[in-house]
C-alpha cells in the first residue's frame, strides 16, 4: 500500500520539476522529500527518479505513478472538501490574486457578500499579471485567480490547472478627443489609412510578457505595424490619463473605461477584439472557501461592465488611402 504523503511528494516533484522547489511547495526540506521518494521507489519496485543535471526527471515508471498520484490527491481533496461542507461555516484563509481591472470591478462587492456570509473567512488579496500569478497558484501560495485572456492571444495555462470564463467583454482603442481619428466610432484593423494612424501614434500598454502587451503587438504586427509603446503603466487608468493628454493612445477593456479622465474617446474594432475574465484554480484544491468566492464573484458580474455613451461617428472624408 502506498503511503499518501509518498504519493503527494512524488506528484509535488512532478509539477514542479526538482526535488527543491517540490520541498518549498509542500513546506518540507528536499532531505525529507528524498527520504519520501526513497521510501516510495522501494514499495514500487522500479525507480522513479534518474538525474538530470543538477536535477532530477521523472522515469517512465515515475510518470506512470505521478498520474496515478494526481488522481489519487484530487480525489482525496474532493474527499476532504466534501466532509468540510458537512460544517455550518466556510472559514480560514483565502489568498486571492487578480488582474488590476478584475480586482477594481469584481472583487469589492465580492468581498462585501463573502464578509456577510462567511464572517470566519479570511480573504487576502493580491493584484498582479498572470505571467506572475499563474507559478504563484501552482505553487499553493495563491488559491484563486481572476485572470484574463483575449482573443488573439488566449491563456495558456499549466497542467492541473482549472478554468471557468466569468465574464467576456469587448476592447476599445482609447484615443483623445484631439486624435485624428477621434471623431469615429470605430477602427478598421483591415483599411490601410488606419493603420497608418495607428503606426503614427505612441501608445501606452502594460508590461512585455503580459496578456495586453503581446496582445496589442500581435495584433498591430500582422497587419505590418510595428506598435511605438513608449509607456509601460500596469495600471489601465493611469494609461487613460496620458490618453485624455494626447500623449498616448491604449488597448482598453470594457471594464477599464470608467471611470475615464476627459476628453478619451473609445472606439471599437472591426473585427473586434475581446477579452475574457477567467476564475482559475488547481483542481485538486477546489475548497469551500474558492467555492463560497466563486459563488459571489458570479452574482457580481451582472453588473460589472457599465453602458459607455457611443460617440457619433464623424465621415472619414476621402475614405480609405491606397
Amino acid at each position: 500500500m502506498f503511503s499518501i504523503d509518498r504519493l503527494r511528494a512524488l506528484a509535488a516533484v512532478a509539477t514542479h520539476g526538482s526535488i527543491a522547489r517540490a520541498a518549498r511547495a509542500l513546506h518540507m526540506t528536499p532531505s525529507a522529500v528524498s527520504q519520501q521518494l526513497a521510501k516510495l521507489e522501494r514499495e514500487a519496485g522500479h525507480p522513479l527518479l534518474q538525474p538530470h543535471g543538477r536535477s532530477v526527471r521523472l522515469t517512465h515508471a515515475g510518470r506512470v505513478l505521478a498520474g496515478h498520484a494526481d488522481r489519487l490527491i484530487a480525489q482525496l481533496a474532493s474527499a476532504q472538501a466534501d466532509l468540510a461542507d458537512l460544517g455550518s461555516e466556510v472559514l480560514g484563509p483565502l489568498r486571492i490574486g487578480g488582474v488590476g481591472s478584475a480586482v477594481r470591478t469584481l472583487l469589492p462587492d465580492a468581498l462585501a457578500a463573502l464578509a456577510a456570509e462567511h464572517p470566519r473567512l479570511t480573504p487576502t488579496v493580491v493584484d498582479g499579471e498572470a505571467v506572475d500569478l499563474l507559478p504563484r497558484l501552482v505553487d499553493g501560495e495563491l488559491d484563486l485567480l481572476l485572470v484574463e485572456s483575449w482573443t488573439t492571444r488566449p491563456l495558456a495555462v499549466p497542467e492541473g490547472v482549472t478554468l471557468r470564463t466569468l465574464i467576456g467583454e469587448e476592447v476599445y482603442v482609447a484615443l483623445s478627443a484631439h486624435h485624428p481619428l477621434a471623431g469615429r466610432s470605430t477602427i478598421d484593423l483591415a483599411a490601410h489609412a488606419d493603420l497608418r494612424a495607428l503606426a503614427d501614434t505612441a501608445w501606452a500598454c502594460c508590461p512585455p510578457g503580459t496578456e495586453p502587451h503581446d496582445t496589442l503587438v500581435q495584433t498591430l504586427r500582422t497587419r505590418g505595424v510595428e506598435p511605438d509603446i513608449r509607456y509601460l503603466l500596469a495600471d489601465h487608468l493611469t494609461q487613460l490619463a496620458l490618453v485624455s493628454r494626447n500623449v498616448a493612445a491604449s488597448l482598453t477593456p470594457a471594464m477599464s473605461r470608467r471611470p475615464a479622465p476627459p476628453d478619451v474617446r473609445f472606439l471599437a474594432t472591426r473585427p473586434a477584439l475581446r477579452r475574457d475574465i477567467r476564475a482559475a484554480w488547481l483542481a485538486r484544491a477546489q475548497s469551500p472557501p474558492v467555492r463560497a468566492c466563486l459563488s459571489v464573484i458570479a452574482a457580481a458580474v451582472a453588473t460589472a461592465v457599465p453602458e459607455v455613451p457611443e460617440v457619433p461617428e464623424v465621415p472619414d472624408g476621402d475614405g480609405e488611402e491606397g
